[in-house]
Order: structure tokens, then sequence, then C-alpha cells
């Protein structure tokens, strides 16, 4: 599940650089912002559920 949530950061992580390098696309970076916070804080929450 580790590997998973991982993965989902770096994929949210490279949409939001591309978005910001593509004037264009500005509005993927904002979602790929979005997404890496809301992977990051599920991933969070999951492991310290798992270590009580």
């Amino acid at each position: 599940m580790v590997g998973l949530i991982l993965v989902l950061l770096v994929v949210w992580l490279v949409l939001a650089v591309l978005g910001f390098v593509i004037k264009g696309l500005v509005w993927l970076a904002v979602i790929g912002i979005i997404l890496f916070v809301v992977t990051g804080v599920i991933g969070w929450v999951r492991r310290s559920a798992l270590n009580k």
C-alpha cells in the first residue's frame, strides 16, 4: 500500500511540474498539487491508523 501511495505522489508531482512548465496547462498544475496533498494526507492517516 505504501508503494502505491508513493507512486501516486510522484505522478501528481510530475503533473504539477508539467502544468507550471507548460503555461497553458496551469489547471493541470493545480489538479496535480491538490491530488498530491490529498494522497499524502490519506497515506499519513492510514499509516498512523496502522501504528495504533
